[in-house]
């Protein structure tokens, strides 16, 4: 992986808004991680010392961050009062299994997969995740009713971040 191509992909991660990203080439394990200050970024090459991407962060414009963060906020932002953290608490919590952008349905115009309301199964699917261009299903890892979506159509999304929060049944 050259500092082209490493370039390219924090550009891109910018542009999606993705706060953390892992990947491994052959002997090339590379790290990224944006913080509210500022981006770090590690590379590890196993055979040979560590990578100097110094100058690489610079390219990395400060504006897109700081005007996303609401976006970012909201799903935090409607749960900080005592009433809704307890209804959170007694929900079972579908995450995000990858990094990617949430779609709620297969094509623009088409219906979502699941509103809030419907009774799901496990293993149905709730809505797809697009990573690298490619696009993952994920499916109900419990049965139950879709009480709360935390997410917004063709917002990005993190590992571990809520989807879905479902009351079983």
């Amino acid at each position: 992986m050259n500092q082209k191509e490493i370039k390219e992909l924090i550009e891109l991660l910018v542009e999606k808004d993705i706060a953390e990203f892992e990947i491994e080439r052959g002997d090339v394990k590379l790290h990224i991680k944006r913080g509210e200050h500022a981006p770090q970024v590690v590379a590890v090459a196993a055979p040979s010392p560590i990578v100097p991407l110094a100058a690489v962060p610079t390219v990395v414009p400060t504006a897109p961050a700081s005007a996303s963060a609401p976006e970012a906020a909201k799903p935090a932002a409607s749960s900080p009062t005592a009433p809704a953290a307890d209804d959170d608490a007694n929900l079972h919590i579908v995450k995000s299994p990858i990094v990617g952008t949430f779609y709620e349905s297969a094509s623009p115009g088409a219906p979502a997969f699941a509103n809030v309301g419907d009774m799901v199964r496990e293993g149905q699917v709730l809505c797809i995740i697009e990573a690298m261009k490619l696009m993952n299903e994920i499916e109900a890892d419990a049965s139950g009713e879709i009480v709360k979506r935390y997410v917004n159509n063709g917002s990005p999304v993190e590992y571990g971040m809520p989807l879905f929060g479902l009351r079983k049944q």
